[in-house]
């Protein structure tokens, strides 16, 4: 049973990743033209919802998952820590695999001042939901539980809907500087040469590329062109929400059977899945000499993650059930204190190296993922 829990892990992480980018995110970015919006606000709004939709369904579906029964206490508990696990371990890998591969792929130069609103807004983010934690049941300190209320969620949302403002008026309040100019010069530039090369032969596909093609094959016969872009975002919804169920079904599954905590499979095995997508699309961009983009769609999306990704689906249940909704959550409140450290030395290591990332940077914060998952086995193992 286990092997077919893996089995449907890996080609749900498949499905979602060509979904969301071929399909899912095109569609958006059509919208995006269709409705004349810019690409601050196309980026802060339908692009954040393409690349975190994942993240927000598995935390939907589980809170709505039914729990099991503790034998010890004889009360349910439920899958909250899967949803709240997904996002916290999703933005330790955007912050230092998707950074770190964007400075491995190709050294590039970031445009400070936005980055530095994002990470301003990413810091507010990961100290209100360490917040949650520490005031868990009004004690003052954390009790391995923690408790989102109506006021919560809504402290949530309405810090992402300022977080969009500031983003869709940056631009009038804070005009291109020389730096950031130059960048964009270098993207349209590079931009341009890419449309050159998309008329040249693509060449023979890789041997794993082969094996997939039958996936490939009937994907394509479900979804309509592009021209018909909202049939394809509404479709895209659909398989999106149908994998991340069966995402949350399968972690759950071997979490059972291993004798795993749920928290620990959703801050490592379901986290690095769900980023696939934003991996690959920043990898990219990074070779097109978008790096800056790349950081910043990593540091957005996790923006988005946090507030609406957790704000949203735990509003929408309590509104429902008028209860609050409390997790088990001691590995979950551990690693969002790393990832309040990993916005601190992403921040400093930006500075030292004067706004530029490259090798040596990429493989750093590729190692400190690296050291936080081996040191997330010791804890299963220790346990």
């Amino acid at each position: 049973m286990i092997i077919l829990y893996i089995l449907a892990l890996l080609l749900s992480f498949y499905v979602l990743a060509v979904i969301c980018d071929k399909y899912f995110v095109e569609s958006l970015d059509i919208i995006a033209k269709k409705l004349k919006m810019s690409s601050d606000a196309a980026g802060a709004t339908l692009m954040a919802v393409g690349s975190s939709a994942p993240e927000l369904f598995v935390a939907l579906f589980a809170i709505i998952m039914p729990g099991e029964i503790d034998p010890e206490t004889g009360k349910e508990v439920g899958n909250e820590a899967i949803g709240v696990g997904n996002i916290v371990g999703s933005a330790i890998f955007n912050i230092l695999v998707i950074t770190g591969a964007v400075g491995v792929v190709k050294k590039s130069k970031l445009a400070w001042r936005p980055v530095m609103r994002d990470i301003f807004f990413y810091s507010i983010s990961v100290m209100l939901l360490i917040s949650v934690f520490i005031i868990a049941n009004g004690s003052g300190e954390f009790l391995g539980k923690s408790s989102f209320s109506v006021l919560d969620t809504i402290i949530f949302l309405v810090i992402y809907v300022v977080y969009v403002l500031v983003v869709i008026y940056w631009r009038k309040m804070f005009p291109p500087n020389k730096v950031e100019l130059e960048l964009a010069q270098l993207e349209a530039d590079t931009e341009a040469l890419k449309k050159e090369e998309s008329e040249e032969d693509d060449g023979p596909k890789p041997l794993w590329k082969k094996i997939l093609y039958p996936i490939d094959f009937v994907l394509d016969l479900i979804f309509p062109s592009l021209k018909y872009f909202y049939v394809v975002f509404f479709i895209s919804i659909a398989f999106i929400a149908g994998i991340s169920w069966v995402l949350v079904e399968s972690a759950v599954g071997i979490s059972n059977i291993l004798h795993i905590p749920k928290a620990i499979v959703a801050l490592t095995v379901l986290a690095v899945g769900t980023s696939v997508p934003d991996l690959f699309s920043s990898i990219i961009v990074a070779k097109e000499n978008k790096g800056g983009m790349a950081v910043s769609n990593g540091i957005g999306s996790n923006i988005f993650d946090i507030l609406v990704g957790l704000g949203l689906p735990f509003l929408i249940m309590m509104l429902i059930s008028g209860k609050e909704i409390i997790a088990e959550a001691g590995e979950i409140f551990t690693s969002s204190l790393v990832l309040f450290g990993t916005v601190v030395v992403l921040l400093f290591t930006f500075i030292i190296n004067k706004w530029k990332i490259g090798k040596g940077v990429g493989w750093f914060f590729i190692m400190l993922y690296v050291a936080y998952v081996i040191w997330q086995i010791i804890l299963v193992v220790v346990k």
